[in-house]
């Protein structure tokens, strides 16, 4: 099962671009919005360097990841890539 890693916080302005376009996909692939500030054990073990980023994990493994704010299409693309 396909699932989508939202990396992100609460001050990054790029972040807040990008939320409504994650709340719009989760409604077809489950996201886990993932505060960077809060889980830094999790945004380590991902090497999260930058924000947002968002990485796909299917069968708990990582398939792929883009960082930064995209459209609607561009995520529904990446996730069915």
């Amino acid at each position: 099962m396909k699932q989508l890693y939202y990396f992100s916080a609460d001050w990054c302005m790029p972040c807040k671009a990008l939320g409504p376009t994650m709340n719009r996909i989760s409604e077809q692939i489950p996201v886990s919005k993932i505060n960077i500030d809060n889980e830094t054990t999790l945004t380590m073990e991902y090497g999260i360097r930058n924000i947002p980023t968002v990485v796909l994990v299917e069968d708990g493994k990582e398939i792929r990841r883009f960082s930064g704010n995209k459209s609607y299409n561009d995520v529904m693309d990446f996730c069915n890539g």
